[in-house]
């Protein structure tokens, strides 16, 4: 038998298909390429395991085969999308980072709003949106100004490589765990619960669903067909997955679409050291755009 031998039968009944370094090396350099993500030796295990439910489908003995079909004109139409939405990491959580929600309530939103004519929208775009916790969050947050403080509207964008992930967002349906963490007065004017005592899921209301509209956007595009003239940018625990050189084109390309003065929003695992991006810190992980002279 050759090293793409199957081992033996798991509890599920599948047959699970060894990976080779040939069939790795292929994706990888394909996802580095075009997605731009960081696929080390260590990811092996891991994107075998993502992907042994599409050579079922198919009912593939070997990732070779299904990797030949991914990139055949046939599989380009529909089981490539598929496959990158599988290798993506979509991790994230309601209010994650509180701090940058803090800062947005306590300053960001204020300093706008006295800088802008009270009636233009802020316009916020949550790059790499996921499945919505965080453009969600955001509305919640800027509701809650609304209510508390002084009236606006604003509109949020989400963008994301994974239509699956997409999807779940523009559902904004949660199960109950994914909620545990926030106060319960917040869940109460923000969520719906299911009248299916079985099935303990959640649903953003339709007045904060209606301020999302949501866009598939690749970030390793050479530009970004998306609207502009953004107040403020959250792109946060993305650019990790990139090198520093692709993460420095993404920061630019992203920042062409916002203000000056604009607020660009990283995840507290990123940085900005050393990269030639029009950005000025005002706290970590938190910074507005400058204009290059």
């Amino acid at each position: 038998m050759s090293d793409q031998k199957i081992e033996s039968q798991n509890l599920a009944g599948i047959y699970k298909i060894q990976m080779t370094d040939a069939d790795f090396n292929r994706l990888s350099i394909f996802i580095n390429r075009e997605l731009g993500i960081k696929m080390p030796k260590e990811k092996k295990i891991m994107l075998q395991s993502r992907l042994q439910k599409r050579l079922n489908e198919f009912s593939f003995n070997t990732f070779r085969e299904y990797i030949d079909y991914v990139f055949s004109n046939a599989g380009k139409q529909t089981e490539l999308l598929k496959m990158i939405d599988l290798v993506t990491t979509n991790k994230t959580d309601f209010f994650r980072e509180p701090v940058h929600f803090e800062f947005l309530y306590e300053k960001v939103i204020p300093e706008i709003l006295n800088n802008i004519n009270s009636r233009q929208p802020v316009k916020i775009w949550s790059a790499g949106c996921s499945s919505g916790e965080e453009p969600y969050t955001i509305a919640i947050v800027l509701s809650e100004f609304i209510e508390n403080v002084q009236y606006f509207d604003y509109s949020i964008f989400g963008t994301d490589l994974s239509f699956r992930i997409l999807d779940k967002a523009l559902n904004a349906i949660y199960t109950d765990d994914r909620i545990a963490n926030i106060p319960m007065s917040i869940k109460k004017k923000y969520f719906l619960k299911s009248k299916d005592n079985q099935n303990k899921t959640v649903r953003v209301i339709p007045e904060l669903r209606s301020k999302l509209s949501l866009q598939r956007l690749n970030f390793m595009d050479y530009s970004y067909d998306v609207p502009g003239d953004y107040d403020i940018i959250f792109c946060r625990n993305v650019l990790i997955y990139f090198d520093r050189d692709t993460q420095e084109k993404v920061i630019n390309r992203l920042c062409y679409k916002l203000k000056n003065n604009g607020y660009f929003f990283l995840g507290h695992s990123e940085s900005i050291t050393g990269l030639n991006v029009p950005l000025k810190q005002v706290k970590p992980t938190i910074f507005k755009k400058i204009s290059y002279e």
